[in-house]
Parts: structure tokens; sequence; C-alpha cells
């Protein structure tokens, strides 16, 4: 099983390396990638192991962020509602998603309990409807979800009915592989990346299984297009990158260059290639590393 929880620290290394360690040295786990980003303010890992294993080492990475983040002082370009923003469940191989929703569901029990951090259900795992869009949940950010928690609608899953006073709250399920997507713009002018963004999403009349939005790359000075794909094999990556790439030429803006945040399965790059390259007739079994 595999897991991708999103922390909200992406500039401060030494907390960032503590949340980690939660993950390093564990019996049953692996750690496969993190990656942080400095305007976003956010770490994104990958870790990957037995289903209880995973679920042990993931909490003990919500106590350690509980402990080390304080909401109140968080800035950052990414919507989020805690100090652990999203934590997915994502079934790889020997389990389903069944398996994935039931350890999340014992992970947000458990934390809840032990930190007092309050969880919403969301994706395959969400108690209602209103609740499987993570946009929906995230509405209104840190700095909204108290006055938000008073409505009936929007009581947790597990833990207090209000939000935890320095690590806010987290959206937690069992979804499938998505991959995350940035696209760069020539252009420091964030109204463009956010116009694109909703004509590319698929709330806004977009593609399917696209999530969007802009925010601005401080450092850079450039606007980003920040793309979450939930099902890439259904909507390729190479469909989303031209569809902002045409709809940029309305404003006289180029891409400047993407980048896949945390990793990406190989089959969407090979459908890439595919299309390209314009391959035909072309196999998985062609790929040198897939035969040794």
């Amino acid at each position: 099983m595999e897991c991708v929880p999103n922390f909200s620290e992406g500039r401060d290394l030494k907390k960032i390396e503590n949340i980690i360690d939660a993950f390093r040295g564990k019996e049953g786990v692996k750690l496969l990638d993190y990656t942080s980003d400095k305007d976003h303010n956010r770490s994104v890992v990958t870790v990957i192991g037995a289903p209880e294993a995973l679920r042990d080492a993931v909490i003990d990475s919500i106590g350690l962020a509980v402990s080390l983040i304080d909401m109140t002082r968080h800035e950052g370009q990414h919507p989020r509602i805690g100090c652990v923003d999203v934590v997915p469940f994502i079934p790889i191989k020997g389990c389903t998603v069944d398996d994935a929703d039931r350890i999340a569901k014992e992970s947000a029990k458990t934390a809840a309990e032990r930190f007092g951090q309050p969880f919403f259900l969301y994706e395959y795992s969400a108690s209602a409807p209103h609740r499987q869009n993570l946009a929906d949940i995230r509405k209104g950010q840190f700095e909204g979800m108290a006055e938000k928690m008073k409505n009936p609608l929007w009581k947790p899953d597990f833990g207090p009915d209000t939000i935890h006073p320095t690590g806010g709250a987290t959206a937690i399920g069992a979804r499938p592989p998505l991959i995350a997507f940035n696209i760069n713009l020539d252009t420091p002018n964030l109204e463009i990346a956010s116009k694109i963004a909703g004509q590319i999403r698929y709330i806004g009349g977009g593609l399917r299984y696209c999530k969007a939005l802009g925010v601005m790359l401080d450092e850079r000075k450039i606007a980003q297009v920040s793309i979450n794909m939930t099902d890439y094999t259904k909507t390729a990556v190479y469909r989303i990158f031209e569809m902002v790439k045409m709809e940029a030429r309305r404003y006289g803006v180029n891409i400047l260059g993407s980048e896949v945040v945390g990793l990406i399965p190989m089959k969407a790059l090979i459908d890439c290639a595919e299309y390209y390259l314009q391959l035909e007739g072309f196999s998985d079994s062609q790929i040198l590393e897939n035969r040794l």
C-alpha cells in the first residue's frame, strides 16, 4: 500500500527532516520520495509498506507534525486546512481499495485520540457525498475551518468538533493513484494562471479527472498552473499539457516548463512518449528496464 501525506511545511528543513524521520528505519515501511516547495510551503511524502506498518508510521508522522507546525503562522500558495493537510492511502499490490479505506479510518481514529486532531474522510472513504471532493473540504482553508465546523454538515468524522488550535484539521481517505503536475508560465500575472486553471479543470467545464488552480511562485516571479490528475488512465498528462498551452496562447503567454511533484507511474510517461513521438505499435516490452 502507498501513502502520500502532505505536510504544511516547506521552508524549515529541520522540521521537515524531523517529520520524515517517522518513516525512516521502520520495519515494513519504505520511504520512496519527499519533496518540499517554499512557495507552496508544503512537503509531499511518498511511502509504501505493509498496511499496518504503514498505518503506524503515518500516525507517528501526524503526531510530529502536530507538535512542530503552527498553522496560525503558516503562509503559502497552496490551499490547506491543517499541519497535515491530506493523507491519501492508495492500494498498489496485494490489497484493495477497501483495505486502504480500513487503514485510513484506523489511522484517523488513533491519531484523533492521541493528538486531538480532527479528521474528515474524503474520496472513497467519504461519509457523505458533499465530503468526497477534497476541494469542498478545503473550502475556507485553515483560517475558516473553526467557523465552518460549527455547521453540523461539517462535523468531523473523528476527533474534536473544532480545529486543533495550532494543527488545524486533516482530510484522510482511500483513493486511486494521483499525479501532482505543475506547469510554469512565462508571466508574473497570477490572474492568467488562475483563468487557465479555471478553463482546464473539470468543475469549470474542462477535462475530467483534472483539478487545477493558479499559484504564484514568488522566488521565480512567475505564475504556475498547479494540477492534480485524479485518473491519468482516462485523462492523460499530455492532454492537460496541450490544453494549458492552447489556453495560454490567448493571453500571449508561453509555457516555461513543467514539474512532477512526488512520483509518477511509468505508464503516464509512456503515454506522453507515444503521443509526442507518434510511436506506432509501441509496447511496454520495448522498454529496456522492463526486460532486465
